[in-house]
């Protein structure tokens, strides 16, 4: 059964940084694409990166480029989302994401889990 568990949001002033990690298993991690989404207070869900089976490729939003990391340890089954230089605006809840394929109906399923709220204020 796929697991996803999020953990390392908080609380933390404009400026500061949070290390985000999720915890994979049930599946073969190092064959998947992986992804942190976030959700913002009166928003819908938006993609925040994402990041090959090999971490050789990364894939940013916009409004994060430059602030966030997204990096994975295959050998942990883990995946994380440095957050450096946080804004108000990076209030949200943040989720992991996975797309695996399942074998028995040979369909690609959504997996995610349950969020870690981060909380930018003063």
């Amino acid at each position: 059964q796929v697991q996803l568990v999020e953990s390392g949001g908080g609380l933390v002033q404009p400026g500061g940084s949070l290390r985000l990690s999720c915890a994979a298993s049930g599946f073969t991690f190092n064959d998947y694409t992986m992804y942190w989404y976030r959700q913002r207070p009166g928003k819908e869900r938006e993609l925040v990166a994402d990041i090959t089976s090999t971490g050789g490729i990364t894939n940013y939003v916009v409004s994060v480029e430059g602030r966030f990391t997204i990096s994975r340890d295959n050998t942990k089954n883990t995946l994380y989302l440095q957050m450096n230089s946080l804004k108000h605006e990076d209030t949200a809840v943040y989720y992991c994401n996975a797309r695996i394929l399942d074998m028995a109906s040979d369909t690609i399923r959504v997996h995610w889990g349950r969020g870690t709220q981060v909380t930018v204020s003063s």
